[in-house]
């Protein structure tokens, strides 16, 4: 679907609605948050369900000098899409596709020695260097070089830079709780990491990036930015944690709108169970409202008796368990017509739930309610082409 796609006339059961205009305000209010370094825009998962290619195309246009991904193949995808510039991806496994990420110029990151090895087989292949950034674990316990092996990774990347079959691009790690101001691990981490920065930095590795600020640590720890930032979430319009602010705190607009049409309407006795297993009963006679989208479009099972949904002007709850396909809403005794929009969450301008709403409802964060939302839900794309 173009990335300028009209809005269609005609009610579509559920759509969402991606706004690139907001996504590039969003790069252009981090850019200005983050003036000393360069911004990254985090495209993994097909954008955070916004559509990956599409929005790398709005945060190059808006000025993002890099676009990460978790995986190589979403790099590879981008780069088939026409995308140019700089690209990172950094979750690698043995067989990985090193060599056709090394020909279309994209930086690989490396963890560990059997990963180096891959990728400087890879290149003697190719015949060409692979551009590599080593990624220290500085207390997150996930992906990156734990500090006792880090001498080693450093020295064996610079005899195979020496060589000519890989540059070492960038150095960098990943924040454990920079979304909870004042954690201890945040000082103890960045103090790490500038020793692990010291000691390769020390041995002769000149990157051309140093980068460990995620979304939570670019809107708030200016310490943390170093060369280049890596923002995610932020990027989306979505804060990072509610302890830290509002979208609107940090000058960030949500981008998806997610809403449905209401596939039917219709009356219901008091003492009427809905959705299976009866969990909710309708305390007297009322209006139901039946929403076309379920936990097979993305919608949480956990969101069933408690998920905000706004239907005419007002917000209602999902009444009863979320289903496959369908949830039902008690409108009340309102009786809005068939093919009425239901807004289950948006930047909140017209009074809808955003998707920290729906966290808040599910007991989880707002990251998974945007990036779970299926290939089913067609993302429509609004203000694609930059004006002025």
């Amino acid at each position: 679907m173009s990335e300028t796609a009209a809005v269609p006339t005609a009610p579509l059961r559920a759509r969402a609605e991606i706004d690139l205009g907001a996504l590039r305000a969003n790069v252009r209010a981090l850019r200005a948050r983050t003036p000393g370094a360069a911004l990254m825009a985090v495209v993994k998962s097909d954008g955070y369900g916004h559509g990956a290619v599409p929005c790398a195309r709005a945060a190059r246009a808006a000025g993002a000098a890099w676009l990460g991904t978790a995986t190589p193949e979403e790099a590879l995808a981008l780069r088939a899409a026409g995308l140019p510039g700089r690209i990172l991806c950094w979750l690698w496994v043995p067989g990985g596709p090193w060599r056709q990420a090394i020909e279309a110029d994209i930086d690989v990151s490396l963890s560990g020695l059997w990963a180096l090895r891959e990728a400087v087989e890879a290149a003697r292949r190719a015949g060409r260097a692979a551009r590599v950034q080593l990624k220290a674990d500085t207390g997150l316990g996930r992906n990156g070089c734990q500090p006792a092996d880090w001498p080693e990774l450093v020295a064996e990347a610079l005899r195979a830079e020496a060589a000519g079959l890989v540059r070492i691009t960038g150095l960098w790690s990943h924040l454990a709780c920079a979304d909870e101001p004042g954690h201890p691990s945040i000082a103890a981490q960045l103090d790490r990491f500038r020793e692990m920065l010291a000691h390769a930095e020390g041995q002769g590795v000149h990157p051309e990036v140093r980068h460990i600020a995620n979304s939570p640590a670019a809107l708030t720890l200016p310490e943390a930015h170093f060369d280049l930032v890596r923002t995610g979430i932020a990027l989306y319009g979505i804060s990072p944690s509610p302890e830290l602010g509002t979208p609107a705190d940090f000058d960030l607009r949500p981008v998806m709108t997610l809403s449905a049409s209401l596939a039917l309407v219709k009356r219901a006795p008091g003492g009427h169970g809905i959705s299976y297993g009866h969990h909710y009963v309708t305390p007297g006679e009322t209006t139901l409202g039946l929403v076309p989208v379920g936990y097979a479009d993305g919608i949480p099972r956990h969101a069933s008796g408690t998920g905000p949904v706004l239907v005419d002007g007002k917000w209602r709850t999902v009444a009863g368990r979320v289903a496959m396909d369908q949830f039902v809403v008690d409108l009340g005794g309102d009786e809005p017509a068939v093919g009425s929009e239901a807004v289950l969450f948006g930047p909140g301008d017209r009074g809808e739930p955003t998707a920290e709403d729906w966290a808040q409802a599910c007991g989880t964060i707002a990251y998974e309610i945007v990036t779970r939302i299926g290939t089913r839900v067609p993302r429509v794309y609004v203000n694609g082409e930059e004006l002025g």
